[in-house]
């Protein structure tokens, strides 16, 4: 096998003389019609090569409304609490907006986080990220929004490159790439690594003798190949390899993330477009957890989930029959397969585990989707779909045992079963050239992750049960919005929403220790119990402005999400009932004025505000509201050759990131400067 791709490339000119001119692009199929009816932002590939952080889940930013559930980055946070989600929907560590690489999705096939690091944003061509929208073609899980990323292809990246970054706090960063054209077909490698000291999480006035910096150390490796079959047909293989390992700033804190992604995706642009695609995800775990004594001053570790091994499947095929310029039929079914077991030590006692716990499952879906856009005239463009998903949830189980061997629990969990029809619908009118008028309707989905349905957990004093019997989540919404273009690289485009999230999953706050809870057992009188349960609902209504202005070298771009969400409950979480789900902020706003030059030297300033928000569900713990600014500058020295210079956090503001119940804060990133060496060749 390790023969044939090699082959296919050497045989692409061959296909390429005998059919004519190929042009491969490594991408999916063209975005269709009906998608302009969605609220839909772009980040294009400028943007994305020139932020300070240099961070994808930083650049995602610019999109207001667009936030994980906590606000550090993933040189910081726990990988837990990073999930994303849109339009003020709340969440948890799942995710409920849908990320997908090149059509494959990239949750966690466990816990339903994102794993940050494995992402460069030097090695994507663009982002486009659809509020809203409900499930549509893309797949269960998308309630939120769907973000797609775009792999960058040879006639984007440099043939070679290097990069290096030294930074505040002994942070380095190193990025080395190849791109080449073999045949009609190219070949991109990318690598990265980065470490960095790390700064102390929390605040200074709330620390004690057991805070300490928080290092990290990340690196990821990425491979394509996209290979002429025929003058219309192109396959492209992707690989993705990355490492994390994090500190959260006192002993017993470390975390680390492995995985290893390989896809599959044919692509064929004939009267009959298709696409068929298939994947593999692998990736482990590790997390250790420790509490602190009232003073700060003695780190006790309180467990360690040393392994969860999971591993995501899926394929998905799509077909767009000929029938004619004004109308465009997408037809396709697709299956995801999640599995996942952590295992993990608890209840020490003199700095020994007494306990271990295995608990994981099984989940797949399987769906069929349709949607039918159609250009009425040059003015009226409409679009409709729907899709049925069938689901699975099974194997699921949670075994308890002491070391010395007596079981405490061990529980098999019944299997479960269901269908979830979904649709959606749009039309986008222009009555003139330079302005569309839009509106649409939708339904979407998105099932339990094994780590909410079978894992319970702690986090300082207090513990959240677990909840096997969990709902999917199912929203319906509505949006209408205006985009207008005054000038052929302006466009100012607002966007008003309505969404209801029903059976969302949240920790429930259910009792104050002191006393013994099921699914957890002995809580303190400093910490809570919780459960994983479904709410009624959330409902978010709210405004989302956006503006893009290119005017010769220059680009400024903004963003505003105003949001209104509120918890409907009843029964035991009544007293959420009205509250503000946690860690959703009311106001979003970013705004980035750049320069860019041919030679791609550049400068920029990023200006962002994020409003107070919650911590807790009760809304007891508010954590204040933050404005930062970013600036890069790069310069050319010679062709090829950058000097860049970057700052994050200019002003060193306070971040609040986390607050605990006895009031102790956390911060994210202060300020962190940067210097650096670029050169790219072979152009």
């Amino acid at each position: 096998m390790r023969h044939v791709l090699p082959a296919l490339l050497l045989a692409a000119p061959a296909v390429a003389h005998a059919e004519g001119e190929i042009i491969v692009t490594g991408h999916g199929l063209e975005t269709a019609a009906g998608d302009a009816a969605y609220d839909i932002v772009t980040i294009d590939r400028d943007r994305l090569t020139s932020s300070a952080s240099d961070r994808l889940e930083d650049v995602l930013r610019d999109v207001a409304g667009l936030q994980q559930f906590r606000r550090s980055d993933a040189r910081s946070a726990n990988p837990t609490s990073q999930g994303v989600t849109l339009r003020g929907l709340g969440g948890n560590a799942s995710s409920r907006a849908l990320l997908i690489l090149d059509g494959v999705p990239q949750t966690d096939p466990f816990g339903g986080w994102i794993s940050w690091p494995a992402f460069v944003p030097e090695r994507l061509d663009q982002v486009r990220v659809t509020r809203g929208g409900g499930s549509g073609v893309a797949g269960p899980g998308a309630l939120a929004g769907t973000i797609e990323l775009a792999s960058a292809g040879a006639d984007t990246l440099a043939p070679w490159g290097l990069s290096a970054a030294w930074g505040s706090r002994d942070s380095v960063q190193a990025d080395a790439s190849l791109a080449a054209q073999l045949g009609q077909g190219f070949v991109t490698l990318g690598a990265r690594y980065e470490r960095g000291d790390g700064f102390i999480p929390v605040v200074r006035e709330d620390r004690g003798a057991a805070d300490r910096p928080a290092p990290y150390e990340q690196a990821s490796l990425s491979a394509r190949a996209v290979v002429p079959l025929s003058a219309a047909t192109e396959l492209q293989a992707n690989m993705l390899l990355f490492t994390d390992r994090r500190e959260r700033g006192f002993a017993f804190s470390d975390n680390g993330s492995d995985g290893a992604d390989a896809s599959v995706r044919l692509v064929g642009r004939g009267d009959w477009g298709w696409s068929a695609l298939g994947y593999l995800q692998i990736r482990d775990f590790q997390s250790s957890f420790a509490s602190l004594n009232a003073d700060r001053s003695v780190a006790t570790q309180t467990s360690d989930q040393y392994s969860v091994p999971s591993t995501g499947l899926g394929a998905r095929f799509e077909l767009r029959p000929p029938l004619g310029e004004a109308t465009e039929l997408r037809l396709g079914s697709d299956w995801r397969r999640a599995s996942g077991v952590t295992h993990e030590f608890f209840q020490y006692v003199a700095g020994n585990p007494t306990r271990g716990r295995e608990a994981g499952g099984r989940s797949d879906t399987l769906g069929a989707f349709t949607e039918l856009s159609a250009e009425l005239s040059e003015a009226l463009t409409l679009t409709g779909g729907a899709r049925i998903d069938h689901w699975w949830i099974a194997g699921g189980f949670l075994r308890e045992r002491q070391l010395a061997g007596a079981p405490i629990t061990d529980t098999d969990f019944a299997d479960r079963q269901g269908w979830e029809p979904t649709a959606r619908a749009g039309l986008a009118f222009r009555p003139v050239e330079a302005v569309t008028l839009r509106t649409a309707a939708y339904l979407g989905w998105r099932l339990p992750t094994l780590n909410e349905l079978y894992r319970p957990f702690r986090v300082g004093a207090d513990a959240t049960a677990a909840n096997a019997d969990l709902a999917p989540e199912r929203l319906k919404g509505v949006e209408a919005g205006i985009d207008w273009r005054p000038l052929a690289n302006t466009r100012l485009s607002a966007t008003v929403f309505a969404n209801r999230l029903e059976d969302a999953i949240a920790n429930v706050t259910i009792a104050r220790g002191p006393g013994a809870f099921p699914g957890v057992g002995f809580v303190s009188a400093a910490g809570f119990y919780r459960q994983r349960q479904n709410l009624d609902a959330v409902e978010a209504k709210g405004v989302e402005l956006d503006a893009v202005l290119s005017i010769a070298d220059f680009r400024l771009s903004a963003s505003y999400a105003w949001t209104d969400s509120q918890v409907k409950a009843s029964g035991i979480a009544l007293p959420l009932d009205g509250l503000r789900p946690a860690q959703t902020p009311e106001h979003m706003a970013s705004a980035t004025l750049g320069w860019q030059s041919q030679a791609h030297a550049g400068a920029s300033v990023t200006l962002r505000y994020v409003s107070d928000q919650y911590e807790d569900d009760q809304n007891q713990i508010a954590l204040d509201d933050a404005f930062t600014v970013d600036a890069r500058l790069a310069w050319a020295v010679v062709d090829g050759l950058l000097i860049e210079a970057r700052g994050e956090n200019l002003a060193n503001a306070r971040i609040e990131a986390a607050r605990s119940s006895g009031g102790v804060i956390e911060r994210a990133t202060p300020r962190t400067l940067w210097i650096g060496l670029s050169y790219s060749g072979g152009t």
